[in-house]
């Protein structure tokens, strides 16, 4: 374990000292760097512990360097195979080192550069407030937000061999290195490894640098370049700007001029669909049609697919509404979501298919960039089905992306568009398992190789073909920059 101290409570701090004395797991060695502490008390408790056990270890720095010169002394120091980043006033639980040691031990232990846990949030007595409870290893979430944040441990020899903490991103410091640890990981084919377990004490005390007033803002400019810094390396063309809370990021992508990209919304003339009334198709295409006169990029074509053979009345009701921008596209044999989808996109092939399910209107007022959003995601590394947010005019979320089996035992559904949760689920970009076809982008090469998958209607469709990609190897993906209200009632 490896720990800078830099003037914490001493309270806090002799609790995180009982925590590590206390591990039913022995082989460990605990490297606390002293960065020149102004209190004399903190020096003697630190000299203290070290006397104490031998596997406590403590150098004093003769000049304070901040966290990341601090950090990269214990690091020096260290001669265990593994890094366990433990902050001067939080705790363990009694097992939180077995836990880990015996999934490293495990038969995939030999490959996994990166491990991380669950983690409790505690008040300043010492009472738990929060559960983290966090899903497995998520990029794209990660690029969002440090969520695997505690019990984080690396491999060493990674560590040592990309130079350690970097000078210039304190109170991101840890963002950044594993940043370049699951990077570096994932190159060479290593693991990285989630134990769901809830084995630290994450202490909601001001004294942390990265909960601090006085250095947060500081903290998020830093994370925000260590992730931009990521996109850079890895070629992801993007702008990483601040999201909706402090210390999570959107990474903003950029599309190429020109991308074809078929909007594809497939209608079975929902009832009512007679005159005097209008289709609840006619939402949605109105909403994307007044969106595309104003914002549509070149490449962009409107699609709205429909059974060739409906009656006569009701294509014509559906031929009022086309104007100029969309095309119609009849649709032969048996009607499906997938038949008509896959019928559009052979009459306007494009790179990728945005798929919106009549009924849904656009909210370009709130997500200006919802095309670029879905699109820039659909044509990432390994990316699969991307989803939209679905809601109500009330600003309830009506879909969010679905994770199954859903080891954080709550759902999104219900709640309000923008709310917080634990992992800030509705505010970042994420992987999920399997999301709604309803408002959706998809590569033209992955709709050909799996469109088959897609059974049933829009949600239904969404989580087999979704699930299918993601079986692959591919990345189902999630995000709240591309929001889409119900506004007209139909079955998904």
């Amino acid at each position: 374990m490896i720990t800078p101290v830099y003037d914490p409570p001493l309270g806090a701090f002799l609790a995180c000292v009982d925590s590590v004395r206390r591990q039913t797991f022995t082989d460990w060695e605990w490297r606390l760097v002293d960065d020149c502490s102004t209190r004399p008390e903190v020096r003697a408790a630190l000299d203290d512990a070290a006397a104490s056990d031998p596997r406590i270890r403590v150098s004093h720095r003769v000049e304070n360097g901040g966290i990341v010169a601090a950090t990269n002394d214990a690091i020096a120091g260290a001669t265990g195979t593994f890094l366990a980043l433990l902050d001067h006033d939080d705790a363990l639980v009694p097992n939180a080192l077995a836990i880990a040691a015996a999934a490293l031990d495990g038969p995939l232990g030999d490959e996994v550069d990166y491990l991380y846990t669950d983690e409790a949030h505690t008040l300043a007595d010492g009472r738990e407030s929060a559960h983290f409870l966090k899903p497995d290893w998520s990029p794209e979430r990660f690029r969002s937000s440090m969520y695997t944040c505690h019990l984080s441990v690396l491999r060493r020899t990674l560590v040592e061999e990309l130079g350690g903490f970097r000078v210039g991103f304190d109170g991101s410091q840890d963002h950044d290195l594993i940043l370049r640890v699951t990077e570096t990981a994932t190159h060479n084919g290593r693991r990285v490894l989630h134990v769901p377990a809830l084995t630290y004490h994450w202490r909601n005390i001001s004294s942390s640098v990265s909960r601090a007033s006085a250095t947060l803002s500081k903290a998020v400019r830093n994370g925000q370049r260590a992730v931009q810094e990521q996109c850079d390396r890895l070629g992801i063309d993007a702008e990483v700007v601040h999201g909706p809370v402090e210390g999570c990021y959107r990474v903003a992508r950029r599309l190429p001029t020109g991308l074809p990209i078929t909007i594809a919304v497939a209608t079975h003339l929902e009832p009512p669909a007679s005159r005097p009334y209008v289709l609840p198709v006619a939402a949605t295409m109105r909403s994307i049609g007044e969106w595309a006169l104003r914002h549509a990029p070149e490449g962009v074509r409107l699609v709205v697919a429909h059974p060739a053979g409906a009656p006569a009345e009701l294509i014509s009701v559906l031929h009022d509404e086309l104007g100029e921008l969309w095309q119609p596209v009849p649709v032969p044999g048996e009607w499906s979501v997938a038949t008509a989808l896959d019928r559009a996109l052979l009459m306007y092939p494009a790179e990728v298919l945005v798929s919106v399910a009549p009924g849904l209107v656009v909210r370009d007022d709130c997500t200006p960039d919802w095309l670029s959003a879905l699109v820039g995601l659909a044509r990432s590394d390994g990316a699969g089905l991307v989803g939209a947010m679905i809601a109500d005019r009330h600003d309830t979320v009506l879909h969010a992306g679905w994770d199954i089996p859903n080891y954080r035992w709550y759902e999104l559904e219900g709640l309000r568009v923008g709310g917080t949760t634990s992992g800030n689920d509705l505010l970042i970009e994420r992987e999920c398992t399997q999301v709604s076809l309803a408002a959706a982008a998809v590569s033209m090469a992955n709709w050909r190789e799996f469109r088959t998958r897609a059974v049933g209607g829009w949600h239904d469709a969404g989580r087999t073909m979704s699930q299918a990609l993601l079986d692959a190897g591919g990345r189902t993906l999630w995000t709240p920059y591309a929001r889409f209200d119900r506004q007209v009632t139909i079955d998904l």
